[in-house]
């Protein structure tokens, strides 16, 4: 994923990308293996199916104020999507045009969590008191970029983000990464055949040694049969919390989305099917799945 525009969407994108490819290392090994076997002449020839951020349900964050900075890029607000057990909710947002990524925005609903959890969140972000998006001018692509890589609280104690992962994981990666991408997806039925379903990409994958989450089986489909998505596990890095202790964390992951072809264009040559023509949109069901790619039961797990 990379663009070549100077519009303010294309910094943010692509300064949010490199920032994620450093830090996950499956991005460049994907990749890699993709270019060593000819499958992709550049990483530009990945299509971006959608990039994803996780958010915290307080006063002047969550889904409201972070959507303020894809709105003023053109997108578009689409479903919504709630995860009781997870306690989330979640709405999508289509691209301007097409070429770009569809953007998947969810919100941990922090009043439904214990007393104790959201006594420890409100300690980190009670100081905001006013909607820090306001502060920023959108159409200055590097000011927004550096704005999502601009912790908006304070580095969280080993205790509290113990805390935090003993009732929700989310909750604990939202604490420690803040706006960090949380995943970026590539999208299976753009690439060549042999590599263009989920079964043979996915095969592939496991050649190279890349770990998939199995919650829900390794390929998650939708009830109209029409998007499956697979992903990567991620990886646990060492990091240091305010209190000077390390832990071993979950960081950022890869998603793998295949979306078929409407029924109503299914006599569409291979040659004219357009995005317009395929599945649009997210389904509950595999989103539920794919959040746990960052759990602590799929990235121990065998």
């Amino acid at each position: 994923m990379h663009f070549d525009e100077n519009k303010p969407l294309d910094i943010v994108l692509n300064d949010l990308f490199d920032h994620y490819r450093a830090n996950v290392s499956d991005v460049n090994k994907i990749t890699q293996a993709l270019l060593d076997k000819g499958v992709i002449g550049s990483q530009e020839d990945i299509v971006n199916d959608h990039i994803a951020f996780r958010t915290l349900g307080v006063p002047h964050l969550g889904i409201k104020s972070f959507e303020k900075i894809f709105l003023a890029f053109g997108y578009k607000k689409r479903d919504y999507y709630h995860f009781e057990g997870k306690k989330l909710d979640a709405y999508w947002f289509s691209p301007p045009q097409e070429g770009y990524p569809r953007i998947f925005v969810s919100e941990l609903r922090v009043k439904d969590l214990s007393v104790k959890a959201q006594e420890v969140i409100h300690k980190y972000t009670a100081h905001i008191t006013a909607d820090p998006v306001d502060d920023i001018d959108l159409e200055n692509g590097q000011e927004v970029a550096d704005f999502l890589q601009r912790p908006l609280w304070d580095l969280p104690t080993a205790v509290d983000y113990q805390l935090l992962l003993d009732e929700s994981e989310y909750a604990a990666w939202v604490i420690y990464n803040r706006y960090y991408l949380n995943h970026y997806t590539i999208s299976i039925h753009e690439l060549k055949d042999g590599y263009n379903s989920l079964e043979e990409f996915n095969s592939f994958l496991s050649s190279i040694g890349v770990k998939l989450n199995n919650s829900g089986g390794v390929i998650k489909t939708s009830d109209d049969g029409l998007l499956r998505q697979s992903s990567t596990v991620s990886a646990l890095y060492e990091a240091t919390f305010s209190d000077d202790k390390t832990l071993e964390i979950a960081g950022s992951y890869v998603e793998f989305a295949e979306r078929s072809v409407l029924p109503e264009f299914k006599n569409l040559a291979k040659g004219d099917v357009r995005g317009i023509h395929r599945r649009d949109g997210f389904e509950t069901n595999n989103a539920d799945k794919i959040f746990e790619s960052t759990y602590t039961t799929q990235i121990k797990g065998s």
